[in-house]
């Protein structure tokens, strides 16, 4: 009885003790399971701590990463921004050549320019409003294998002289009628008679190449207003031609081994050349009664540069010539002396050049140009444009790259040109990039023109004089002072008759 309460009591005991282990095992693999977890997030934290302690990442290293990633896209679109911006006197360009502009020439009136180039082609471009969006423009096509070098008006507007190069030399075609109503830019040309060949030249100046053209209308004297060219060859030949009737008025030799450029004074009275020496010759065109071409002589030589005169151009006046120097330095001459008395051109001005390369050296000019009103000197070298004071030299306004490649050619309007409305000095610059620019003239020194430089030279002179004769004169006064009263008198009266003669 008692084994059987023992083991009634025992089992439920027994099974309650099982049940506990069992409960406590499962407790105990549940609590190791946790331990385990917390250690591992524990052991992760520590790993990470190092990095929490360091402070975030400030914004502006935020956004300079944001910047690295979008350099690229930064960089195109301010590259584009770039490529619109424009030299705050830029008015317009030309555009619609197939290659580079060789040449360029304004008519008389300033509303016709046009422009050679070396995709064989002569534009007139007519420029009624120099901000317009479109240009109208008249294209002539040279004969084949001809490529036009330099182009200049003749007889106005109505006619224009192209020099090209061909294989058998240097060839000059004159066409008539260029003022012809000209077709609008992009469009089919209007079905117009094009312009004939009024007169032409083979082989003018044997194999070489022109390098420019120059046509004034000849006032001086008795000449009677006809259009004179001077063709400039790259050799050491110049020739005269009559511009109606293509007439050949005369040849120079500059005997100078190359020629650089020839430019005829407005007034068609001197010639002069530009060339591989350092001094620049001039000469005369002597008209005759019947106002026409009797004989070219030289007549003086402009002395006083050390190195090669690599460009020149005339004041409006013609009595003065700017050149420029591989010397670095611009002079201003007085060509308006007695040279048949043998009376030598003067130097009124040495001006350096105010243009340096990267490394500091002097820049050498390749084209000059003086404004219509003589205050504004214009001058190239190589793609930068510069504007210069007239008289004094400084610099009005630079256009640095003002084409994307070297700059060919350069010309003012010769007269006022509309731009917006209203009427400015123009200039026009042709590049190796396929354009032609044009731009306003900045705002120069009212004051000083190279014609009053030659006056302000002149009031120098008696200046200088009128204080060599007081200094004279007082120096004499104080040797006066210590004569004796006896020679006084006769010092007096020689100093007396001094003065009066």
């Amino acid at each position: 009885m008692a084994t059987a309460d023992f083991a009634s009591f025992s089992v439920p005991l027994l099974t309650t003790i099982v049940g506990g282990v069992l409960v406590l095992l499962f407790f105990a693999d549940y609590f190791r399971r946790k331990r385990a977890e917390i250690s591992s997030i524990a052991a992760a934290q520590s790993l990470q701590q190092p990095d929490a302690t360091k402070p975030p990442p400030s914004s502006s290293a935020v956004t300079s990463k944001k910047t690295h990633r979008q350099r690229p896209h930064s960089h195109s679109a301010t590259d584009k921004d770039q490529n619109r911006k424009h030299h705050h006197l830029d008015v317009n360009t030309l555009k619609g050549h197939g290659d580079s502009v060789t040449a360029i020439c304004f008519s008389s009136d300033g509303h016709s320019l046009a422009t050679a180039c070396a995709d064989g082609a002569i534009r007139v471009f007519r420029l009624d409003e120099a901000s317009s969006k479109s240009f109208k423009f008249l294209k002539l096509n040279l004969p084949a294998g001809a490529h036009p070098t330099a182009i200049a008006f003749s007889e106005g507007s109505s006619s224009l002289v192209v020099a090209a190069q061909m294989l058998s030399g240097s060839s000059l075609f004159m066409y008539g009628d260029v003022g012809a109503k000209p077709s609008a830019e992009g469009k089919q040309q209007a079905k117009l008679p094009l312009p004939e060949i009024k007169w032409e030249h083979q082989k003018i100046h044997d194999q070489g190449s022109v390098l420019n053209l120059s046509a004034v209308p000849a006032t001086h004297g008795t000449a009677d207003g006809s259009i004179i060219i001077a063709s400039c060859s790259e050799g050491t030949s110049i020739k005269l031609w009559h511009g109606k009737s293509g007439k050949e008025l005369g040849t120079v030799d500059t005997n100078q081994l190359k020629n650089n450029m020839a430019t005829l004074s407005p007034n068609g009275r001197f010639l002069a050349a530009a060339a591989f020496t350092a001094d620049v010759k001039v000469w005369e065109i002597v008209y005759s009664k019947d106002g026409s071409v009797k004989e070219v002589l030289k007549v003086m030589q402009l002395k006083g540069h050390k190195s090669a005169v690599t460009c020149l151009c005339f004041t409006h006046n013609s009595e003065q010539i700017i050149t420029a120097s591989k010397d670095g330095s611009l002079r201003v001459w007085n060509i308006n002396v007695r040279y048949h008395l043998d009376e030598d051109p003067k130097t009124l001005k040495v001006l350096p050049i105010p243009l340096h390369d990267s490394k500091g050296a002097v820049s050498n000019y390749n084209h000059i140009s003086i404004s219509p009103d003589g205050k504004i000197l214009a001058t190239i070298s190589g793609s930068t444009l510069q504007w210069l004071c007239a008289g004094t030299g400084s610099v009005l306004d630079t256009a640095d790259k003002a084409h994307e490649g070297d700059i060919t050619g350069i010309a003012w309007a010769p007269q006022s040109v509309l731009v917006g409305g209203a009427p400015s000095m123009v200039l026009a610059t042709a590049g190796a990039d396929k354009k032609v620019k044009l731009w306003l003239a900045p705002e120069s020194n009212p004051s000083r023109t190279f014609s009053q430089l030659r006056d302000d030279n002149f009031r120098d002179d008696q200046q200088w004089t009128q204080k060599k004769y007081r200094q004279k004169t007082s120096k004499s006064c104080e040797e006066i002072l210590l004569l004796s009263a006896c020679d006084l008198q006769c010092q007096f009266s020689f100093l007396v008759s001094d003065i009066k003669t």
